[in-house]
């Protein structure tokens, strides 16, 4: 069973850190590499953050955060941040938290806070220029770190003092019982990595590389000795900055010999639709794919992590995990209390065990989530890699995303439950990220109420979190050209305005006093079905799938509705959703007789209240079979919790 997650109060290093912002406007959070036999000590004890109550699943709510707080809704293709606007660490005040934490959420995940590359001059901060021929839009992707060991000037009100100010907000964060997240984008790098705010004693990526060879096993990156970087070829209907003058977009950037892209692409002159912004990490895997550190036996995936740390100690490892493992350590020092780990699946599963088991060393409780898509690794990823989430992408939202677009049936649902078994518990649900197409979007469902089925299905379905993009409570739609980023998704690499969620901003209030009607009732429902989520004891029970039989015996029943019951000692839940968008569904619910001695139910009548305001209903039992009379409008849900019996 889940239990609160806890802050980290490793933080040893907390004040000299704060005492250097003065002194540069940023500091250092880590120390140089040193052996591993040399951080075995037994860390200060962590001690729980709050008292929540919080009895069911975790709620993680995604925020991109240079978007949030942005007011500002000119929204004019490549504009400036003078322009556009850009939201600020500052603009999460307390109302706003609240708002978020109204949704359920135990845990914001702060997208976009590690200091990426970004086209704007910041050389007052001592801070280098970005080159706009290797960075994607004018604000720059979030996944081209550019300094580990600060954050996104962007999002400081002072950028002398923005490692403080997200300092701050952590604090803030805290204090409504809510968790923090930051990315963590091991397999790249920014092509111009300089890290300004690196400790004392350690070194650049790449600085200490030996560029005459394609692969050491202690280099940061991977090189292409005789060749110099060339700047993709652009496609006829782009050009940078969307045509603006800049002194530095001249079609070129400096960088001999050339290195691997990040997508792991080895030409000098990467394609347009390479990640070409970045170069690959090295993680002491040779050009052939062959290892060059120790391998993980495989009885280590049933091993707990404290096994895998005492696995690692004493064995040398490439250069690159040292220094992911301060960089990640010094995160935790400073109050961060868990990771998303950028397309994990590209990085080596012992690289992972080794990362994974230190971290935990310092807190246990750490919240580790991790981008993979191919299913044959999950197992992997989790039991090896040390994961505690991962997306579930591949299987559940892919089939769900068809089941709200109307092509797929409901039955694929149940199947990927039944093969996600297992590890259902670690397959993170959502219906909306930064990488997807908004559900409010024409090519996506083209009408957020789509989602409100789909969210019941998500939520509830199994053990695992849940997460929410933020502006999908309100229908947000991803309809602005930004620039790099084009509708269907709210752009990642662009200054711009998110209309519907600036609505529930309704200008730094975060009442939602601008909202429609339509989306009003589009919140109040993501909140009443999230703060359901976050407390019922049921949701960390048992799973029971009523849809087959149903589907098979009764003929009003079909691919267009899914239901199952979920249950604890304490609670026990019939949940049913109709995804036909046009029409109502009625129906007589069968609940097996395996089902209803698990429950203890005797023949008669039970009383069923409903949970997300649906009112109530009844469940008759003959001859140890139950029945539920169900009445779903278009695209409705009923929660039912098994009361009393009459």
């Amino acid at each position: 069973m889940l239990t609160q997650p806890k802050t980290n109060t490793f933080r040893p290093r907390i004040n000299l850190l704060l005492a250097a912002i003065a002194a540069v406007g940023i500091a250092s959070c880590g120390q140089p590499p040193v052996e591993q036999t040399q951080i075995a000590a037994d860390p200060e004890p962590i001690v729980e953050l709050s008292a929540t109550g919080r009895h069911g699943k975790p709620v993680i709510y995604q925020v991109f955060t240079r978007l949030f707080g942005n007011t500002v809704t000119t929204n004019q293709p490549w504009g400036t941040l003078e322009l556009n606007g850009v939201g600020k660490f500052n603009d999460f005040t307390d109302e706003a938290l609240a708002g978020i934490k109204e949704l359920g959420t135990s845990h914001i995940w702060y997208t976009g806070v590690p200091h990426h590359a970004v086209i704007r001059d910041y050389s007052a901060y001592g801070i280098s220029l970005d080159d706009p021929d290797v960075v994607k839009g004018r604000a720059g992707s979030p996944y081209a770190v550019k300094d580990y060991y600060s954050v996104n000037p962007d999002l400081a009100v002072d950028p002398a003092n923005r490692l403080a100010e997200f300092k701050a907000l952590i604090e803030r964060t805290h204090r409504h019982d809510m968790l923090v997240l930051i990315d963590i984008v091991p397999n790249h790098v920014a092509r111009d990595y300089q890290s300004l705010a690196k400790p004392d004693g350690v070194a650049d990526f790449g600085a200490d590389d030996d560029t005459r060879v394609e692969y050491a096993r202690d280099n940061n990156f991977y090189y292409i000795p005789g060749s110099s970087f060339q700047v993709p070829q652009w496609p006829a209907d782009y050009q940078v900055l969307g045509g603006d003058a800049h002194p530095a977009a001249d079609g070129q950037f400096a960088e001999t010999p050339a290195k691997w892209t990040g997508n792991g692409a080895r030409a000098a002159q990467p394609a347009f639709d390479d990640w070409y912004e970045t170069v690959k990490i090295n993680f002491g895997v040779q050009p052939d794919g062959s290892y060059d550190f120790a391998s993980l036996p495989a009885d280590y995936a049933e091993k707990d992590w404290q096994a895998h740390y005492q696995f690692w100690q004493g064995k040398e490892v490439p250069q690159t995990w040292l220094q992911f493992r301060d960089i990640t350590l010094c995160w935790l020092d400073f109050g961060v209390d868990g990771f998303r780990y950028d397309m994990a699946e590209m990085v080596p599963v012992e690289f992972w065990s080794y990362l994974n088991s230190h971290i935990k060393q310092v807190n246990p409780d750490a919240f580790l989530l991790a981008e993979v898509y191919q299913p044959d690794l999950y197992r992997d990823y989790i039991k090896l890699g040390l994961m505690d989430y991962l997306y579930d992408k591949v299987e559940f939202y892919d089939s769900l995303k068809l089941v709200m677009q109307g092509t797929g049936p409901t039955s694929a649902l149940v199947a990927t439950q039944q093969r996600m078994a297992d590890i259902e518990h670690h397959m993170l649900h959502f219906l909306e990220n930064h990488d997807e197409q908004r559900i409010a979007s024409p090519a996506f469902a083209g009408d957020a109420r789509k989602g409100m089925p789909a969210m019941v299905v998500s939520a509830l379905i199994s053990t695992s979190p849940t997460m929410l993009y933020f502006g999908q409570e309100v229908g947000e739609p991803g309809a602005e050209d930004a620039g790099f980023g084009k509708p269907s998704r709210t752009s990642i690499f662009d200054y711009i305005g998110v209309p519907h969620h600036q609505r529930w901003m309704n200008g730094g209030k975060f009442d939602g006093g601008a909202l429609t009607a339509d989306e009003v009732a589009l919140r109040d429902f993501y909140t009443r079905l999230m703060q359901f989520s976050a407390s019922a004891p049921a949701l960390l029970g048992d799973y029971y799938e009523l849809h087959t039989e149903n589907l098979a015996n009764n003929t009003a029943y079909s691919e267009q509705q899914l239901a199952f019951a979920r249950y604890s000692d304490a609670q026990q839940l019939i949940v049913v959703s109709n995804f036909n968008a046009e029409h109502s569904s009625q129906f007589e619910l069968l609940l097996p007789a395996d089902l209803i001695k698990q429950w203890q139910l005797a023949d008669g009548i039970h009383g069923l209240a409903g949970q997300l305001g649906e009112g109530a209903s009844a469940l008759r039992v003959t001859n140890g079979v139950g029945r539920v009379n169900i009445a779903l409008p278009p695209l409705g849900s009923v929660v039912y919790r098994v009361q009393y019996q009459e």
